[in-house]
């Protein structure tokens, strides 16, 4: 309404008092208007559209008039209106007329207040031509910027900011070319505006280019040369804005990782050049069954693909991915009679997004646990992540206590203390884990990471283990390396790679004067913190041969003394009122 007001005022009845030679000059800037907007071009990174008609109004403006530019902007737009018709709404050619009706005004309304003259261009009202073309930049910005706001509902200032960021350098380019025209309108009349409309479609065609190049380098780092997904990088990235996505709007979201079942056996037997043909067969799969949905598939690495699942909550992709599965049991493939189901299989994990995932990091582990747990299961599975029963949770967690403990009795013959002192350590942690009402998987992380924290002690010689007296420098420092070779020797078992922050972090210190990286604070996760108390109170109160052994009365004076030193103060006090209660419900029982 007031872009349709201000034509009305300056521009509604003024096309009574043109003359023939001036309808001549509106139907031939209109039509350089026209011509403009026909060679609209994109402009990277988002592919904001840029067109360089602007330049056509401005120049108008400081040669012809108000009353004139509102001509050549009403005929250039019925012409468009007929140009486009049935594909643009008519609302939309509505807008655009009253936004450019507004900027056209503002324009001309700040060129006249600050001194400038209609004619040939004057270096001496350089700052009228100037403030012209900002406030129609600005104006511009705004109500465009507004428009999407209320139509798309996009976030306004995030709107704005891409605006500026991605067009500032093309629309001055527009702007100074505004100047350019005024000057050959003037001077050489139609010639001029033929010289000026030649070099704007150049420029036209030069960002058109210019975009399609980047495109194209965009949509090369962005996929995997082999399968034509997208590839590890643009996953993360697209994970991270979906993530961001559905904790603004609350919609669901799945992240799916999928395996293919025996690829090793498949490869080992085949070749790798037929091991690649799998794997892009797979992938032209995923791409034919994905085609009319808004999921995406990337390539994560090796045999292993992602399907990042918007809109879709855990039951709807858990019944995607195993329709997806059966397609896949079901598609003949050279060589396929060679794998233990028959058959071409893949094991997949998913996990969905929940409000208490903060990182994109945990969703993936999520995803990757479930993945894991479907391959536990024999393959050729779909798994969702959490969803075991307590059954199943409890024998899991019995199994791989088992597995862990056959690994810890190495300790029998080399270090029994060592031995003794993981299960003592470990039954801590279980208490501690019912306390701290940790999750199903924390818990799991936690007390079998206190089992398994000192497995690195069986790559140090008897002889340092087993020293009664003081051990020397050399020894010293070797002692120290058992927390890194723990770690790598959690990271050779798949099962247990997610246990290596217990055993490499559990000597670190609060103030950071600890090993083997001298991490402070919030820097060493929490339950890492946790494992380092109950680690060392173990040692205070049980025989060692290279110290005394304290009561726990005495363990817990230490403990409060290495407060914000050694340990977290908070869970210092934490795991000692829980050694007091323990101790006073130890006490009456025994009487």
């Amino acid at each position: 309404m007031i872009g349709l007001g201000l034509f009305v005022i300056y521009g509604g009845g003024s096309f009574l008092h043109f003359s023939s030679s001036a309808w001549g000059w509106i139907t031939a800037m209109a039509g350089a208007a026209v011509i403009l907007t026909v060679f609209t071009f994109q402009l990277p990174p988002q592919g904001n559209g840029l067109s360089l008609d602007s330049s056509v109004y401005l120049a108008c403006i400081f040669i012809f008039g108000l009353s004139f530019t509102l001509m050549v902007l009403l005929l250039s737009s019925l012409v468009l209106l007929l140009l486009e018709w049935g594909s643009t709404v008519w609302w939309k050619h509505l807008n655009n007329f009253a936004v450019y009706c507004i900027m056209v005004a503002s324009a001309s309304i700040a060129f006249t207040a600050l001194g400038g003259v209609q004619g040939p261009l004057l270096s001496s009202r350089l700052e009228a031509y100037i403030s012209a073309m900002a406030v129609y930049f600005i104006l511009n910005t705004l109500l465009i910027g507004f428009y999407y706001y209320v139509v798309f509902h996009k976030n306004l200032y995030n709107t704005l900011k891409g605006m500026l960021t991605d067009t500032l350098l093309a629309y001055a380019c527009t702007l100074v070319l505004s100047l350019v025209l005024t000057i050959l309108l003037y001077h050489n009349h139609m010639v001029g505006l033929g010289l000026f409309l030649c070099l704007s479609i150049l420029i036209s065609y030069s960002f058109k280019r210019l975009f399609s190049m980047y495109r194209d380098i965009e949509e090369r780092s962005n996929r995997d040369p082999r399968t034509g997904l997208f590839n590890h990088s643009y996953f993360e990235l697209a994970l991270e804005e979906e993530m961001s996505s559905s904790k603004i709007s609350g919609a669901a979201l799945s992240l799916a990782m999928i395996d293919i079942d025996d690829f090793k056996k498949y490869n080992d037997q085949f070749g790798h050049l037929k091991g690649d043909g799998l794997i892009v067969f797979l992938a032209e799969l995923l791409k034919r069954e994905t085609e009319n949905t808004n999921i995406i598939v990337s390539r994560y690495g090796g045999e292993e693909f992602t399907l990042l699942m918007p809109g879709y909550d855990a039951l709807a992709a858990k019944n995607f991915m195993e329709s997806l599965r059966k397609t896949l049991n079901h598609s003949r493939f050279e060589g396929s009679e060679i794998f233990p189901q028959g058959c071409l299989a893949f094991s997949a994990g998913i996990a969905a997004y929940q409000p208490d995932v903060h990182f994109k990091s945990e969703l993936v582990d999520h995803a990757d646990q479930a993945l894991y747990y479907a391959k536990r299961q024999g393959k050729n599975l779909v798994h969702t992540y959490g969803s075991q029963s307590p059954l199943e949770r409890d024998v899991d967690f019995s199994e791989d206590v088992r597995d862990i403990e056959q690994q810890l009795n190495l300790f029998m013959y080399k270090d029994l203390e060592t031995f003794k002192h993981s299960k003592r350590v470990f039954r801590y942690a279980v208490d501690i884990s019912e306390l701290l009402n940790l999750d199903t998987l924390s818990k799991r992380q936690f007390t079998l990471g206190a089992l398994i924290h000192d497995i690195g002690k069986l790559e140090i010689p008897w002889g340092i283990l087993n020293k009664k007296d003081k051990l020397s420098l050399e020894e010293w420092e070797m002692v120290k390396w058992h927390v890194i070779w723990g770690k790598e020797m959690a990271l050779t078992n798949e099962k247990f790679r997610d246990l290596a922050p217990y055993i490499e972090l559990h000597h670190e210190r609060y103030d950071g004067k600890g090993y083997p990286y001298g991490f402070k604070g919030e820097e060493i996760p929490r339950l890492c913190r946790m494992l380092t108390i109950i680690d060392s109170f173990d040692a205070m109160t049980t025989e060692r041969p290279y110290q005394p052994t304290k009561s726990f009365k005495e363990a817990i004076v230490e403990l409060r003394a290495c407060a914000g030193s050694q340990f977290d103060p908070e869970l210092t006090e934490f795991f000692i009122r829980y050694i007091e209660k323990r101790e006073v419900c130890g006490s009456e029982t025994a009487i």
